[in-house]
């Protein structure tokens, strides 16, 4: 896809994030904005994966760590054809596939369960060495929130992968520098991250969440890496799209009322005719 193109569809994921949150009147619009344009990048550039089979075994592996922001994978699987967009509505409702966090027994495309937070980054280590171990050339990406890397468990697996020389395997972070209790700065501090996933023998690539130039060259580098896994720290905005959601933690959370979904939704029907006209 060209850039536009992209930049188009990460539009539409913005927006059913709203519709979708608000339908649940909650859930984490957030921080599926913030990581918007990287779910877009992942499954319409980078990732070999088919909505057709989403068990193939040669496919590459997607684990969400910080399952939260669930809203913003459904969305980007849903445009991607793995389930219906209307579908997108029942989120969080009672019976629905669509939980609040990926569950890798109903919904199609989630390869794995996650949610408590730190964990999902072992369960992406995990199918990285099995890879390695059965000779495949599939690849694994993770997604971490730049709060969630506080957790040690974080940690024990880079530790991990940086020594078994994972280099299948790509760490995002995406780094918007909130957290449900504020800036991360100021909880408790997880900088430098280029020094520290370094010092765990990751290469470290720091990328524009917002820009596909930039994504684009940061995986183009990870994948030409040999002999270690690779961390994208991808510095993004919370909320990004959603002017009065933008570096705001109160967001973090928080599901938008009718007059706040409205806006947003105007908000962002003005980017995407502004997309088209280019």
């Amino acid at each position: 896809m060209t850039n536009l193109e992209l930049q188009i569809t990460a539009n539409e994921v913005r927006k059913n994030i709203i519709r979708s949150v608000h339908s649940a009147k909650a859930g984490h619009p957030g921080g599926s904005l913030s990581a918007a344009d990287i779910f877009t990048y992942l499954y319409f550039e980078e990732m070999n994966v088919d909505p057709k089979d989403p068990k193939a075994a040669d496919r590459d592996r997607f684990v969400l760590s910080k399952g939260h922001t669930a809203p913003g994978l459904y969305s980007t699987l849903a445009l991607k054809g793995y389930l219906p967009v209307d579908d997108l509505l029942t989120l969080r409702k009672l019976g629905s596939y669509l939980q609040g966090h990926p569950d890798m027994k109903k919904t199609p495309g989630i390869d794995m369960s996650t949610g408590s937070l730190g964990q999902g980054i072992s369960a992406a280590v995990g199918m990285a060495l099995a890879g390695k171990m059965d000779k495949k050339d599939y690849r694994v990406y993770t997604l971490l929130g730049d709060g969630e890397i506080q957790e040690g468990q974080v940690w024990e697996a880079a530790m991990f992968a940086g020594f078994r020389k994972l280099d299948n395997l790509v760490v995002i972070v995406d780094n918007n520098n909130l957290q449900i209790d504020g800036k991360i700065d100021e909880v408790c501090s997880p900088y430098p991250l280029e020094d520290k996933f370094a010092a765990f023998n990751f290469h470290v690539v720091t990328a524009d969440a917002h820009d596909f130039d930039s994504l684009r060259a940061a995986f183009k580098e990870a994948k030409e890496t040999k002999d270690k896994p690779t961390a994208i720290i991808a510095k993004s905005v919370k909320g990004k799209g959603v002017s009065f959601m933008e570096n705001n933690a109160a967001w973090h959370g928080s599901a938008p009322n009718d007059e706040q979904c409205e806006a947003a939704l105007q908000e962002l029907e003005r980017t995407g005719e502004e997309l088209c006209r280019k």
